[in-house]
């Protein structure tokens, strides 16, 4: 599988046209027609719908759009590591990719990274928003240099700086709601509601623990990757939600408010990268810089 052919597909993807991913590409059509028949034979499978004489359109198998998926990661890799390998030895730039979920810990991350900026312009940062699984996956794939997480790390597949940065389980919930007056929720408040968890809570996790139930004992009615998408069900009335503080604005005419676990339930955030990861000289300084703000005692305490 030639990274050219590769180029090709995407290109009749984006375009949804042969003869316009042709134009694009200053080939003709036969040339590229003829290209991607022979991938198509060489892995297969087909992965184009060719439209009809009256709809030129162009749609993707289900086997098309999974190596549309994966071209365009094996793409970016290339160029990454073709600008990694051209910096000159003494010219510190590049780009630095990070994976986080919500959290006002990626303050940290911003702080090493403005401290950077005045010496080293050329580093660029990209910072891409998903849950632990996204962020793990995206680590195993080698499409991110480092993961800010929260709780336990697998320190055989991950290196890790843990910080002193933590955040707090609670529940959001309408100011409404019959439990809004209370300061704090205890795991009894909750067994009888209307429940949206993360849906990284697994049988064991931290929470399930905290509440005494299994999951399947509760009565959960929808879940989440990203809290503010489970604020938007909260807000209509759905449920309870529970997740971490200070990522869903409560404040001034807010309709929601946010009441802390009691037991209180804490995380402790990590920022963690694949073992044995080779990193651009960029990623290299950035993590520098990193380990020194972390060893500062009020590193992450007046984050």
């Amino acid at each position: 599988m030639e990274l050219r052919v590769l180029n090709y597909f995407l290109a009749i993807a984006r375009e949804q046209s042969i003869v316009h991913a042709a134009e694009s590409l200053h080939l003709s059509q036969p040339t590229l027609s003829t290209q991607i028949k022979g991938l198509e034979e060489e892995l297969g499978k087909q992965l184009l719908i060719r439209g009809t004489k009256g709809s030129r359109k162009i749609t993707l198998t289900e086997e098309g759009m999974i190596l549309r998926k994966r071209a365009e990661e094996i793409l970016d890799l290339v160029r990454r590591t073709e600008n990694e390998i051209s910096m000159s030895d003494d010219i510190i730039m590049g780009d630095v990719y990070i994976g986080t979920g919500e959290t006002d810990g990626v303050r940290l991350i911003a702080r090493a990274a403005q401290s950077l900026q005045s010496r080293h312009p050329g580093i660029h940062y990209h910072i891409s928003s998903g849950n632990a699984v996204y962020v793990s996956e995206y680590l195993d794939k080698g499409l991110i240099d480092f993961g800010v997480v929260f709780g336990d790390v697998d320190l055989k597949k991950y290196s890790a700086l843990e910080t002193s940065y933590s955040e707090t389980w609670g529940v959001l919930m309408r100011k409404d709601s019959v439990l809004a007056d209370r300061e704090t929720i205890s795991p009894e408040d909750l067994r009888d509601k209307p429940l949206i968890l993360s849906q990284q809570e697994s049988p064991g996790g931290s929470l399930t623990q905290w509440i005494g139930r299994d999951t399947s004992e509760l009565n959960v009615i929808a879940t989440y990757n990203l809290l503010y998408n489970a604020s938007l069900l909260v807000d209509e009335g759905l449920g309870y939600a529970i997740g971490y503080d200070k990522i869903i604005n409560t404040t001034g005419d807010s309709s929601l408010c946010f009441r802390p676990l009691n037991p209180r339930l804490e995380n402790k955030m990590s920022i963690i990268w694949k073992k044995y990861h080779l990193f651009s000289k960029a990623a290299e300084k950035f993590l520098e810089v990193l380990r020194d703000l972390l060893s500062r005692p009020d590193s992450s305490d007046t984050l």
